[in-house]
Order: C-alpha cells, then structure tokens, then sequence
C-alpha cells in the first residue's frame, strides 16, 4: 500500500528509511573500496598483471554509476522497493557466481558487470527515496545516509584481509554474497510514498522514463554541466592520495595516515554540513558553490605541498592540506543530492539521482587516468592534483549559473519563494502546502 500525505512527513518513518540508505551506501560504496585488499591475491592465482585485475573494481564502480539511471527509471515505474530489492539479489549472486571463477573474464561478468548491475539498482532508488521523506531535514538526513560509505570502509578493509587470510579469494567473496545479500532488506524497507508533486501517472517511454526530459530546464542543465567537470576531479584522490604522499617523500604508514586525516574530516563534515545546510541560512545553491570552490582550493594546496626531508616524517603541510580537502569534499557530498529537489520537483529527483550518478561517472572515468598519464610524463602528481583542482574550480564556477547561487542587490517582491519539494523554477503556486516546521523563509533579492 501506498501512504498518502499532505506533505513531506520530515521525519517518521524516513529515519527508518535513512538507516536503509545508510546500509545501502555501505554495502555498496564500501565494499567496492575494499574490494581493492583482493586484487594482489587475484593476480598471483591467474599470473596476470595489477592492471588486468584492477579492471574488475573499474567495470564494476562503472557500471554502478553509468548504470544509475536505469535504476532510477525501473523505480519510477514499480517503486524503489521492488529494484533495490532485486539490485540486492543481483549483487549477491555477482559475488557467488564471481567465487568459482576460472578466468578473469568470469571476474569481469560476475563482479563488473552482475554485481556492478545490482549496485546500480539498488543506490539511486534508495538515495532518491531518502530525498522524498524529509523536507526541513532533508540535507542532514542524506549526508547521514552518506556516511555509510566511510563506516563500511572501517569495517570491512580489516574484515576482508582476515577473510583473505583464512579462506582464501574464493572464500572471501562466497562471504561477501551473503553481505551484500543484506541490500535486500534494505530493500523491503523502503516503504511507498505519495506526495502532492508526483507525476498522476508513470512516464511512458524509455526516455521519459529515464528523466532525459529533466535536461530541458536550465537549472537543471547548469547543475549537471558543472556536476560532470567536478567529476573529473573529485574522484581522483580516492585514487592517486596515497601514492602523492609517498611521492613527496613519506613513508607507508605517513602516506596512510595522509588517506585517513581526509577520510575521518570527510565523514564528519558530511553530517555538519547536513545540520547547516538544514538551517535554511543560505541557499543551497550558495553553499554547492562555495564548497565546491573549497574543494577545488583544497586540491591545489594538495598537489603544491613541498617534499619532506625524511620518510619517518609526519608531513605535517601534506596532513593540513589533505584534512582541509577532505572537509571540504564531505561538506559538497551531500549538497550534490540535496539540492536536487528544489530544481526539478519531488516528483523528477528519483531519476535525478540517477542521472547525477551517471554524470559523475563519466568524469570518474576519465580523471583517474588523465592523472595517471600526467605522472608518466612528469614523474610526480603535482600535474595531477593541479588538473584536478581547476576541474573541480570550474565546475563550482558553472554553479553559479544557478537560482540563488549568487548575492542579489537589491530587495525581492514580497510573494514568497515556492517551497523546495516544488522546485524552483516551477511558478509560484496561489495556496502552498507546507509541513509543520517547514523551512525557515528567508529574505532574497534579486538583479
């Protein structure tokens, strides 16, 4: 059954749903982060190269990125109950099939491209679903679901290398179908929801269905425009972090500790800056920009860090810079998502997600060895970290394309500005709706 409501509910059952999402981040994003401690023991058992084998985690975040609309589009038409539930399925049966494998072609089908499958159905609905519950809260309430990824992480790196060591790759990944087997759970948790901005009936057609329409109003199009050259940066320290670090003279622990300083301030400035976000003090788009600037700036302090004199130091300018981006880099992660109701409408942010999913991809894709290629030719990442920077740079510049993005200079008309789950750039309804607590009106102006 579907509940219906007068508005966004704001809490209620959309905690219960946020745990989900927060499952659903960890059995997903996690995972694939450590899935990188099987590499080595894959290449020694089919006598293959690193590169061969790192193809496995790069189809498999490929196609759970680039997959993401699809996703979004089957949970437009059946509900995100049903596809996360079968992404869960999916995934699970990608490890099992991927534990009797005989040739890294079976690899690349069962963990690229199954379980890769089932991640895509299962993220971008349970993101999406997260966004309809919550108004007044929605920003804190995704970047709490997003803090999954860094929590699994912490779980499973050390989960998985006492598995490797006692059962084997086979072994470990058999026990990794029955984890993943949880996002079915997850799944059954998300319950239907009715709001007053949804569609009165599914969108006919692949491309409606996909939400390609969404491409024809103009904020959305700054959004994604600037979203897509974020990606080509915002992904590669994830990447080439830790190798930076031990360019720059660290040793293997100090280069550990660099990855962890960025990954503890992430984690933590995604729920700050949810709860800020919340406070309804700046516009969301203000915010989006400023952080994706801080990113940027983080990133070229990075890549600009002097060499150490000796492995045993702690590198002190390195560890700055690196908790200063990852600070920053948490506090955009979740404006990405939460901003997305106020252009396109509660009713299009399901098949929003999924296409911001995919656009980040494409960038994702492309960033880490563009990075790589310039450390070939210029024997560090210097290169690397400055490309990355002025991606990222230029894509917060595209954000200020975006209603709200910049100070207005003089007062605004006294109607009220439409409440976020109708969208932006939809007119101004005559009688407006709002849950009880809804978001603080705030002055505005405008040119």
């Amino acid at each position: 059954m579907t509940p219906k409501t007068a508005g966004v509910p704001d809490g209620g059952w959309g905690w219960v749903v946020a745990a989900a999402a927060f499952a659903v981040n960890g059995l997903s994003y996690g995972v694939l982060r450590s899935l990188g401690l099987a590499l080595p023991d894959l290449a020694e058992h089919f006598d293959r190269s690193a590169q061969d084998t790192a193809w496995v985690s790069a189809l498999a975040l490929a196609m759970q990125q680039a997959a993401s609309p699809v996703g979004s589009a089957l949970s437009t038409r059946w509900g995100a109950r049903p596809v996360v539930m079968a992404g869960g399925v999916l995934t699970s049966l990608g490890f099992v099939l991927s534990a009797f494998a005989r040739s890294l072609l079976h690899l690349y089908l069962g963990l690229g491209l199954l379980a890769g499958s089932g991640w895509a159905l299962a993220f971008a609905p349970a993101l999406g679903t997260l966004s309809r519950y919550f108004s007044r809260r929605r920003v804190l309430a995704v970047g709490l679901a997003l803090t999954g990824n860094g929590a699994s992480s912490l779980l499973l790196a050390p989960a998985l290398q006492l598995l490797l060591d006692t059962f084997g790759w086979r072994g470990a990944l058999l026990l990794l179908g029955a984890v993943t087997f949880h996002l079915t759970p997850c799944g059954a948790l998300l319950r239907p929801l009715a709001l007053p901005g949804d569609p009165p009936a599914p969108p006919r057609g692949p491309l409606a269905a996909l939400g390609l329409g969404l491409f024809r109003r103009r904020a959305f199009s700054i959004f994604a425009l600037g979203t897509a050259l974020i990606g080509g940066g915002y992904f590669i320290p994830y990447v080439h972090l830790a190798p930076h670090a031990l360019d720059r003279g660290l040793g293997g622990y100090g280069a550990a500790l660099v990855v962890a300083v960025a990954a503890v301030g992430d984690s933590g400035a995604r729920l700050v800056c949810g709860w800020l976000a919340d406070q309804g003090w700046v516009p969301l788009p203000r915010l989006l920009a400023v952080f994706g600037a801080l990113t940027g700036l983080g990133l070229l302090a990075v890549g600009l860090v002097p060499a150490v004199g000796s492995p045993d130091s702690w590198g002190a300018p390195l560890l700055v810079a690196a908790g200063a981006y990852g600070l920053s880099a948490g506090s955009y992660a979740p404006l990405v998502f939460g901003v997305l109701p106020g252009l396109v409408g509660i009713g299009g942010v399901v098949q929003a997600t999924g296409l911001v999913m995919m656009l980040m991809s494409l960038g994702g894709l492309l960033g880490p060895p563009l990075s790589g290629f310039l450390r070939d030719e210029t024997g560090d990442f210097t290169a690397s970290f400055l490309m990355c920077s002025a991606f990222v740079l230029s894509g917060s510049f595209i954000y200020m394309g975006l209603p709200k993005a910049l100070p207005s200079c003089r007062p605004a008309s006294p109607l009220p500005p439409p409440p976020p789950e109708m969208g932006e750039l939809l007119p101004v309804p005559k009688v407006v709706l709002l849950p009880p607590g809804g978001p603080h009106s705030t002055v505005d102006a405008a040119c």
